[in-house]
């Protein structure tokens, strides 16, 4: 598949060339679901040219030229690109070891290439234009910006049919647009910037239960609440390491010539509560737990609704816990995380074990521990993983949980980090059964990872149409007609004594208009009540899922609610 989507990725630049001769071509990569290839092109690229790269495409396919490589000494080949009027080409083999580098040709069409292809053109059998987008030039706003189409490719015509119907399902559930209709959040980047949410009245209160059911349970697991400030000196950020392994990612302002920086972690400040004053051997393991906003510089390319912003909350917790019994609370954690997605409604997910980077922190030995204990906790709870090499955060391997979502795809989620390090720079200890000062171990873990993410991933999980014990609005109570607007009080009366939020919906409007729009705000019930409802104190109910469900005594409905809500089904 990657020589496949790679062959197919040289055949959409062949075409491109054809058509647009001015093109200057960037980079081609097959990617998870396709690739993608950049150009430098006069023109915009419209839906309407990619329709005519296609056909261009086809005809490039059923000429089945053959993928032919050779090898070109390194300084004919920068004097062949720049005589192609190729720049990008021509940086990228300055900056390349190789000499002599690798060249494909198919047809008319020459690239610089470290392959591999498949055998000719012909040998594509599905293939399809997705969409273009704008790119910098090696991901950085200073450079030019450049045109990236997207396409992808597949062994059959079935497996791409497919692939196509589920991103035309994946952008059904498209959390930007969606919650917008909802009216869950918004951005007003002309005012306050990129990559900040605002949240509106019916995403704030989801947002609370979602809060409200993390803290419960984290209380109910020896957890004790903090919350610490959103700013804190440069000095600590040094002290942490963050200054010099994680600036470029900081948000630095100064005031009374006092450099600060935005915190983007919480870990430095549950460490000062830790060191707040001293602690025993019988105080470990210490668990803190904070819904901690913090604020990350991410380029404004790569912001994307609330899957990637600049200003999130974690569910974020830090362990403090002597070595002895480090492997059992990794054990809790990977337990607690399990029983905290199962809720939401995820039951697959996908785990991995990330290793010391090429920029750390601490001593080999400590790494090897941190390493050794995370691998040991995921093979006693029986959790296969796979291993990530080089990929885990400065201070310490990690644990990392994507969780699989309605129409299988991967969200990055719970997190667990094993720490030596940060303890060992800030001069944590404990006095130890034998009276001495010891060193302690620190766990940092957040389960949802950040609620703006968690919540982007909710609503394309289940297409906006969240469960009972999660929906902003529960009910919608519709009287038949202004006669039976005084037991339609009633019912919501009842209802919200007993938990439930409820709206009435009293517009002058024709009832099936207003069933309709409460559908389309995927409300999980709809009571309709008029005066034969009224006389025998039921309510006509209609769920979201299942359709109408006749006639039921406000009673029994009102329990039917609770208990649902109570068992969290999702």
């Amino acid at each position: 598949m990657h020589a496949l989507r790679h062959s197919a990725a040289h055949v959409t630049a062949q075409a491109v060339k054809r058509l647009f001769p001015n093109v200057k071509l960037a980079i081609g990569p097959p990617i998870d679901t396709g690739y993608y290839y950049d150009i430098d092109c006069p023109v915009k690229i419209t839906d309407e040219d990619l329709a005519k790269l296609e056909q261009e495409i086809a005809k490039i396919i059923e000429a089945d030229f053959p993928f032919t490589l050779s090898m070109m000494p390194k300084q004919e080949a920068l004097a062949f690109f720049e005589q192609r009027g190729e720049p990008f080409k021509v940086e990228i083999i300055k900056e390349l070891d190789a000499d002599p580098v690798s060249i494909y040709t198919d047809g008319e069409f020459v690239d610089l290439c470290e392959g591999p292809h498949i055998a000719s053109t012909g040998k594509i059998p599905a293939i399809k234009l997705l969409s273009v987008a704008g790119a910098y030039w090696r991901g950085d706003e200073h450079n030019p910006q450049l045109q990236r189409i997207y396409g992808t490719a597949f062994g059959t015509q079935q497996e791409l049919d497919a692939h196509l119907k589920r991103l035309e399902e994946a952008k059904a559930r498209d959390h930007r647009r969606l919650g917008k209709e909802l009216g869950l959040f918004s951005f007003f980047e002309e005012v306050a910037g990129p990559g900040v949410v605002f949240y509106q009245p019916k995403g704030a209160l989801l947002r609370m239960l979602i809060e409200d059911y993390v803290r419960q349970e984290h209380l109910r697991r020896g957890y004790q609440l903090v919350a610490t400030p959103h700013l804190f000196r440069s000095e600590l950020w040094k002290r942490s390491g963050h200054l010099d392994y994680y600036r470029e990612h900081m948000f630095m302002l100064e005031a009374d010539d006092i450099e600060y920086g935005l915190k983007p972690m919480n870990c430095p400040g549950h460490i000062l509560i830790y060191q707040s004053q001293m602690r025993s051997y019988r105080d470990l393991p210490l668990r803190l737990f904070e819904l901690g906003t913090v604020y990350r510089f991410e380029k404004s390319g790569v912001l994307h609704g609330l899957l990637r912003v600049r200003g999130f909350t974690q569910d974020d917790a830090h362990i403090f816990c002597r070595p002895e019994q480090l492997v059992d609370e990794i054990e809790r954690i990977i337990g607690f995380c399990w029983d905290v997605l199962t809720a939401f409604g995820f039951t697959q997910y996908a785990v991995e074990l990330s290793t010391k980077p090429a920029k750390a922190i601490g001593s080999a030995a400590d790494w090897e521990r941190a390493e050794s204990a995370l691998a040991e906790a995921l093979k006693r709870r029986g959790v296969p993983f796979d291993v990530h090499a080089g990929e885990g955060a400065f201070y310490g391997p990690k644990i990392d949980v994507k969780i699989t979502d309605a129409i299988g795809r991967a969200w990055q989620c719970s997190t667990i980090q094993c720490d030596f390090a940060l303890p060992e720079r800030f001069g944590l200890a404990y006095v130890g059964e034998d009276g001495k000062e010891q060193r302690p171990v620190m766990l940092h873990r957040a389960l949802l990872g950040s609620l703006e993410r968690f919540l982007g991933t909710l609503i394309e999980h289940y297409g906006g149409a969240l469960p009972l014990w999660l929906a902003p609005v529960q009910v919608v109570v519709i009287p038949i007609s202004e006669r039976a607007a005084a037991y339609a009080a009633e019912v919501a009366s009842a209802l919200r004594a007993a938990g439930v939020r409820v709206d009435i919906d009293d517009r002058n409007e024709r009832m099936q208009a207003k069933i309709r729009d409460a559908q389309l705000a995927k409300v999980p019930y709809m009571t309709v009540v008029g005066e034969r409802e009224a006389a025998a104190r039921t309510v006509a109910v209609r769920s979201r899922a299942g359709g109408d469900q006749g006639a039921v005594a406000l009673d029994q409905f009102v329990k039917q609610l609770t208990d649902e809500v109570v068992l969290r089904r999702c």
